[in-house]
């Protein structure tokens, strides 16, 4: 988000963002009593990444919308009491939808399903850059029970129950979105991470290694970017390989000229819309 922020502000694009937890099916208390209810059913695999706990299709509504006419309806969902506190909500909570702001040039997800298909949507369609931004399964481990124990106080047990829980949807709704993406980018550790759940420390970008996979090379200055990343290479014709402390540097030099021809393929067909319409 931080690096996707810096080109935006330097490129003068006007952006509008939108965060995929603001579109959960439940705010925090209610998702708390979902997964009770599912328990109680004998459903021990109900988690915010399968589609009874999204809005799956309100999702592709506000993308198909955005696409047509730059409107569509959003909300915004509120971690904690900074956030929720102008809004005089408690945390946890959702604000009420309203309409996207007119006159942006780019709309801006982040979340677990900008790439989503399932059966009864397909937000991947409609999406001109689809992004995946993934670490190797455990080293996700390691920072969500990192996370979960020292921030929010969960025991390993609770947090191994959770991972145990959300493992069907992650394999049939969040894998998947990575065959979708036109980027991937997966930072992997150089250091043992065999065992996550007696991790001390999370392995830091110096002491991992970025894979950057394009779906569609064509186009791609492979030469250039093996330039302005240091110690890179290419392991096949469609993937670089780099130092984890390079993924600023190289999501801005492979998506700035991106998001620039998206902006100007926009701007353009503004102009042909209003000589159309005199």
């Amino acid at each position: 988000m931080r690096t996707f922020q810096q080109i935006f502000r330097r490129e003068d694009v006007n952006v509008v963002y939108v965060e995929g937890d603001s579109f959960h099916r439940f705010d925090r208390l209610e998702m708390k009593t979902a997964i009770a209810d599912a328990h109680a059913r004998g459903d021990h695999t109900f988690s915010h990444f399968g589609p009874e706990a999204n809005l799956f299709e309100e999702l592709e509504g506000l993308f198909r919308s955005y696409g047509e006419n730059g409107t569509g309806k959003f909300r915004k969902y509120l971690h904690d009491e900074e956030e929720a506190k102008p809004y005089g909500q408690s945390p946890g909570t959702f604000t009420t939808w309203e309409d996207l702001p007119e006159g942006t040039d780019m709309l801006f997800y982040e979340g677990l399903h900008g790439a989503i298909t399932s059966e009864t949507a397909d937000v991947a369609r409609h999406a001109d850059l689809r992004i995946g931004v993934v670490p190797v399964i455990n080293l996700e481990w390691i920072q969500k029970l990192h996370r979960d124990r020292f921030v929010r106080g969960y025991t390993s047990e609770a947090v191994a129950d959770t991972i145990l829980r959300r493992m069907p949807d992650y394999v049939n709704y969040i894998c998947p979105q990575f065959s979708n993406t036109d980027v991937n980018f997966q930072r992997v550790p150089v250091v043992d991470t065999s065992n996550p759940f007696v991790a001390r420390a999370i392995p830091t970008a110096d002491e991992s290694m970025l894979i950057i996979r394009f779906r569609d090379p064509h186009g791609i200055d492979f030469p250039y970017l093996l330039a302005m990343l240091h110690d890179s290479f290419m392991s096949r014709p469609n993937t670089i390989v780099c130092p984890g402390g390079k993924m600023d540097l190289a999501m801005q030099l492979i998506f700035t000229p991106m998001i620039l021809r998206l902006v100007d393929r926009r701007r353009a067909e503004l102009r042909d819309a209003q000589r159309v319409s005199r």
